[in-house]
């Protein structure tokens, strides 16, 4: 082959892909009305682009826009692919990469509910203390946690909880806001 022609490395490459894939925190400030929550998971699964957290809510009521915040893992092409296309939606007003913009602030909320009695309830209420969790509902015989914090964090939780009688976790996906003066 010509040395002219061999590949670019442009988007029509026929070369496999050699990026390695990344965990991206984006927020979408969109239009709070029907179906857009639908057109957005509905794109990602279009393209087959994973969603690995969910967060919706309305944020600016008088204005009526909700943030949608999306955590997923993609190579930077991929990525890039995926903001362009959520730019590209009518309803859709900002796409911000809380990643690649620096150090963002993120949250999540769990409730954990453990099952023990004798010694390893009372490890599992000492570790809910040394992890700041709390109480919001007891019986004699199980616990739920409420626990906040870094996603990390809650993991680990989760996994110590294990061995004391785990039985249940819902969480909520990931919150996350920019750093600094600046709003969305």
């Amino acid at each position: 082959m010509n040395a002219h022609l061999q590949a670019t490395g442009s988007v029509y490459s026929l070369a496999p892909e050699t990026q390695t894939p990344e965990r991206h925190t984006l927020s979408v400030l969109v239009d709070n009305e029907p179906g857009i929550l639908a057109r957005i998971v509905g794109l990602f699964a279009a393209r087959g682009f994973n969603i690995d957290s969910l967060t919706v809510s309305e944020t600016e009521h008088e204005k009526g826009l909700s943030r949608i915040t999306v955590v997923t893992v993609a190579t930077p092409k991929v990525l890039t692919q995926i903001k362009l296309q959520l730019e590209r939606l009518v309803p859709v007003h900002k796409v911000h990469d809380l990643t690649a913009e620096g150090k963002a602030l993120e949250r999540e909320l769990a409730l954990v509910k453990v099952a023990s009695t004798g010694e390893p309830r009372a490890e599992a209420l000492r570790l809910a203390d040394a992890y700041r969790a709390q109480i919001v509902d007891a019986t004699t015989e199980s616990f739920v946690f409420e626990i906040t914090g870094k996603p990390s964090k809650i993991d680990s939780f989760i996994a110590i909880m294990v061995p004391l009688g785990l039985v249940e976790v819902v969480r909520t996906g990931l919150a996350a806001i920019s750093r600094g003066p600046e709003g969305m």
